[in-house]
């Protein structure tokens, strides 16, 4: 009896031990959170983290718009969105996944986007103007080489690539989400291997249309939508779309997506401004710690982004083998771990 008393008081004092030390853990977990959440030096509390930067151009000075979610003094994420001329709302996946893991981010809308100004001139649509303005952007946030990383999506990759390229000196991490370092490989991609897996008839209407300039025909964009973008850019039927893709599609600038990709969604066609964008023959200059991300069914050869990281200097590469062209929403739990474990791991050294 006595024998069994003492195993219960001892059974008892471990179970208060082990309570303690897990009341301390939530203790210690609670204080992390409450000092990532705490805007209260910030001088962006009464905005919730928005920023209006002033950037200037050589047609004059603009702002744009960036919101800060977060604190944290060593992993700060740069968000350069797609398009050109999407917004930064399809990032909003993000808020399920980096305030976990205690990483500070920005979302940020270009120049001509919907949240920041549209002085709607062409001369300022390049991709060295949109770097210069990516920079600008860096130095009003204060990011530098100790806690700065670039995530660029889709045409935010091209950005991040050429930034990359220009400041190496003020990244701490790049990472290329769902995009190739050459256009021309991009429209090969899509000529050779994309337009095939589609039904042949399918096929020859989009072609047909392409071919006569049918680009605002409402059959076009109802034929693609059906049966390349639920395939190739988020694999849900469209009904199920994220409300933050729907905004970011609904608040797209059209005269600057077409202005620098072109109508068609194979390729990059006629004068368009990135036609002739490559930058291969580079990518061993990029010196800072890589990860490229590519999705098994993506718009973008995932071969490709797999050699892009055996590139550079010190790449990785993260495979999302259910993932299309934006992986975050189909395939999340393999982007966002692979994500997080590349800025922690670069962050830890």
């Amino acid at each position: 009896m006595k024998k069994l008393l003492f195993i219960g008081v001892v059974s008892f004092l471990l179970t208060g031990c082990v309570n303690t030390k897990k009341e301390k853990t939530a203790a210690t977990a609670e204080l992390a959170v409450n000092n990532y959440l705490d805007y209260s030096d910030r001088d962006d509390k009464l905005s919730g983290g928005v920023k209006m930067i002033p950037i200037e151009t050589t047609a004059g000075t603009f702002k744009v718009w960036t919101k800060r979610v977060g604190n944290n003094p060593d992993m700060k994420v740069l968000l350069l969105h797609g398009g050109p001329g999407m917004t930064h709302e399809y990032f909003e996946v993000f808020d399920s996944y980096l305030p976990k893991a205690g990483i500070e981010y920005y979302y940020y809308d270009q120049l001509e986007s919907f949240y920041s100004d549209k002085p709607n001139d062409s001369t300022l649509w390049s991709v060295d103007r949109y770097v210069d303005e990516v920079e600008q952007v860096r130095k009003a946030l204060n990011l530098d080489a100790t806690n700065f990383y670039v995530l660029g999506s889709s045409w935010g990759g091209i950005l991040a690539m050429e930034y990359a390229l220009k400041y190496p000196e003020n990244l701490k991490g790049l990472i290329i989400s769902n995009m190739m370092a050459s256009i021309p490989e991009y429209m090969k991609y899509a000529d050779e291997v994309l337009g095939p897996q589609l039904p042949p008839e399918i096929l020859a209407e989009i072609r047909a249309l392409e071919a006569n300039d049918e680009y605002t025909n409402p059959r076009y964009a109802e034929v693609v939508q059906q049966y390349f973008y639920t395939e190739h850019v988020l694999r849900m039927p469209l009904e199920e779309w994220p409300n933050p893709v729907q905004r970011a599609l609904a608040h797209i600038n059209p005269e600057l997506y077409i202005t620098m990709q072109g109508p068609s969604e194979f390729g990059v066609v006629g004068d368009a401004k990135l036609k002739d964008w490559d930058i291969t023959d580079q990518l061993k200059n990029i010196t800072v710690p890589t990860l490229t991300i590519g999705g098994a069914h993506d718009t973008m050869d995932p071969k490709h982004m797999e050699w892009i990281a055996q590139e550079v200097q010190n790449g990785a590469y993260l495979h999302c083998p259910s993932g299309s062209h934006l992986a975050m929403y189909d395939d999340p739990e393999t982007y966002f771990t692979g994500l997080i474990n590349f800025i922690e791991r670069v962050n830890a050294k």
